[in-house]
């Protein structure tokens, strides 16, 4: 039988900060760095009590267990992967994680199937599937008021109509965007 090898990332913030989380050795699941994801949770700011959050092509988990770590009231991660979901459950559970919903299935047919509103969605797919203004378009009717999307992408990215950036930046061959729904765009449901 194969060994399969894992990798770790750490938490950065928030009640499990420097906890470390094992992940599997995956064709493109690779975690969001720890520079990166600290400049997200500063722009969402550190406490983020209260707020639902959605973990789309969740892969290692990084960012939808950063969210609980820091007071999310809920996450739900959505992955394809059958090995990265067992990983996903293992570290739930090795940090006694609650209110964590791990989905195995694919993130796109899940936002279009579900009508759970989320304060926070996170946008992370692996750079060649392409999904990004597909995923941008499924996500316009699941967010609250005020709510945001956070998209990595390996290139420069313009979101389509109907989305705002409140904050892009880049690190390395990464770069990464806040958005929100543009409500003054006069646009319902798809963008």
């Amino acid at each position: 039988m194969r060994r399969i090898r894992r990798n770790t990332v750490r938490v950065i913030g928030g009640q499990w900060r420097s906890r470390i989380l094992e992940f599997p050795d995956a064709a493109d699941l690779r975690p969001t760095p720890d520079r990166v994801r600290e400049t997200l949770f500063n722009w969402l700011g550190q406490d983020l009590s209260g707020m639902a959050c959605l973990d789309l092509f969740a892969g290692s988990g990084a960012l939808g267990f950063e969210a609980l770590s820091r007071g999310a009231s809920s996450v739900v991660m959505v992955e394809r992967n059958s090995v990265a979901v067992l990983a996903l459950r293992e570290n739930a559970q090795k940090l006694g994680a609650r209110n964590l919903a791990v989905v195995r299935g694919d993130a796109l047919e899940f936002a279009r199937g579900t009508r759970t509103r989320f304060d926070v969605v996170f946008v992370d797919p692996p750079y060649r599937s392409g999904v990004h203004t597909a995923t941008l378009a499924a996500l316009r009717g699941l967010l609250a008021q005020g709510g945001r999307v956070y998209l990595e992408s390996p290139s420069d990215f313009e979101p389509t109509r109907g989305w705002a950036v409140l904050r892009s930046a880049r690190a390395g061959k990464v770069r990464f965007h806040l958005l929100e729904a543009d409500d003054q765009s006069g646009i319902s449901g798809n963008v």
